[in-house]
């Protein structure tokens, strides 16, 4: 018995759950919609891929009435990406409701042509936090000081990106009552704070994943051997024959040339970076959306959260300097129980990084291609064993001589490390943001001169 029917759905959400071809709830679904509906404030915890959105999509259905002429659920997104891949999961409610108004607000849109069509009252408002908070607070085009619901997706991501003080505004002017549900991969400390300021006694639903790395997915390193990462990636791809393969660069300048690099080399590529422009961003979302891209070139900051199907291959060029992207990166593939490979094309700058997720108890086989063949390769493991620390800040923390061990202190030199890598996970989104600020400025002042 499928566990749809124990939520007594009316027959539009059953035909939703119909055109999306749902027959069972995934567990975060079925956790949370019953608390969403009975006006419960919910934070829920889980990894992407495993059904948040449609976890307040299906109650916010349930609960709109297109009969009434105001804006009734506002869905806020860190990235403008991620909040028009939720605008394209909300608009299916206009197969089983065509009253039902739905509209986006995001950087990179006709502000005349958005001002216009939120004059409408939409029943359901989907963006960015910054243009959400621009036409509602700062504008006044926007109103949704009575909307019923407030959700915020991808509340770590909001965070780190430093787009909580948005929120804030926005939520400090909409009634007390708001129906808040909140999901995330984690809840950060920063984040408890806002929630604990606006979330009347909220349910928490924590959906865990069986591990850091799935079962379902092979780990290969391949060395560069001196060579660039681009050309060991290329003799790779004549190796494999990927469904979908997501290939991670660590900065967009390196995303972009590598992209250029492959369709030299007669591949199709798909570019999501943060070094894209407004509508070069718009038109790798839709072509996203038709599923007409084998090969896809990425940065971490760009990709994260994007709902992508059917990948069978993700391939790293280096390792981040934040080693909790490599996890988001491999856990892209191998979902649903299928098999999926992850390869790492490594260099020497990379050895330590290496040493440090076997050390989080990763396995790792090792491959070479060699006439257009992937063959096996002998385990540095095996050659060597370097006198690894991370680096000299958290080496410090490791080494430590203590003079008196004290109860705990386990935990807090895992806490203290933890701390130095959330600084410099912060420090690193910031300078992208700042250099995407800066590129963006730079066209700008281009396509001004160009037009004088």
């Amino acid at each position: 018995m499928s566990n749809i029917n124990k939520h007594s759905f009316s027959d539009k959400v059953l035909k939703f759950l119909q055109v999306n071809e749902f027959s069972e709830l995934t567990p975060i679904q079925d956790k949370v919609i019953g608390s969403i509906l009975k006006g419960e404030d919910v934070i829920a915890v889980s990894d992407t891929g495993t059904g948040k959105t449609h976890a307040f999509l299906i109650p916010i259905l349930e609960k709109i009435d297109s009969s009434e002429d105001r804006v009734q659920a506002v869905i806020t997104a860190p990235t403008r990406e991620l909040a028009m891949q939720l605008y394209d999961f909300a608009k299916v409610m206009n197969e089983v409701d065509d009253k039902i108004k739905i509209e986006l607000v995001t950087g990179g849109m006709d502000r005349e042509k958005m001002a216009s069509k939120l004059a409408s009252n939409p029943h359901v408002v989907i963006g960015t936090p910054g243009r959400i908070k621009d036409m509602f607070v700062d504008q006044g085009i926007l109103r949704i000081d009575q909307a019923d619901f407030m959700v915020i997706d991808e509340a770590d991501m909001t965070f780190e990106f430093g787009f909580l003080d948005e929120v804030d505004n926005i939520v400090s002017r909409m009634k007390k009552d708001v129906h808040m549900a909140v999901f995330s991969a984690t809840i950060p400390k920063d984040v408890n704070k806002f929630l604990d300021k606006y979330m009347t006694n909220p349910k928490t639903v924590r959906v865990e994943t069986a591990g850091e790395f799935s079962p379902n997915i092979d780990h290969v390193l391949i060395s560069t051997k001196h060579k660039k990462y681009e050309q060991t990636l290329a003799d790779l791809l004549k190796t494999i024959n990927p469904y979908v393969c997501l290939i991670f660069a660590n900065t967009r300048n390196h995303a972009s040339e590598t992209a250029e690099y492959l369709r030299g080399e007669g591949y199709k590529i798909l570019e999501i970076h943060g070094g894209l422009t407004s509508r070069e961003r718009t038109r790798a979302h839709r072509d996203l959306q038709s599923h007409d891209f084998t090969y896809i070139v990425a940065s971490d900051i760009a990709a994260r959260g994007l709902d992508i199907e059917g990948i069978t291959h993700v391939i790293s060029l280096g390792l981040p300097s934040d080693l909790n992207f490599y996890t988001h990166r491999s856990g892209r593939t191998g979902r649903t129980k299928r098999h999926g490979t992850s390869y790492i094309i490594y260099s020497k700058q990379d050895l330590n990084a290496i040493y440090e997720l076997r050390n989080r108890g990763l396995e790792f086989s090792f491959a070479q291609t060699r006439n257009s063949e992937l063959v096996p390769a002998k385990s540095i493991f095996t050659v060597r064993k370097p006198d690894y620390t991370e680096d000299i800040e958290i080496g410090k923390i490791l080494n430590r001589k203590n003079v008196k061990v004290k109860p705990g202190y386990k935990k807090k030199r895992k806490q203290e490390i933890d701390r130095i890598k959330s600084q410099r996970r912060r420090a690193m989104i910031k300078d992208n943001i700042k250099e995407a600020q800066k590129e963006r400025g730079k066209k700008r002042q281009i396509a001004k001169k160009k037009g004088k």
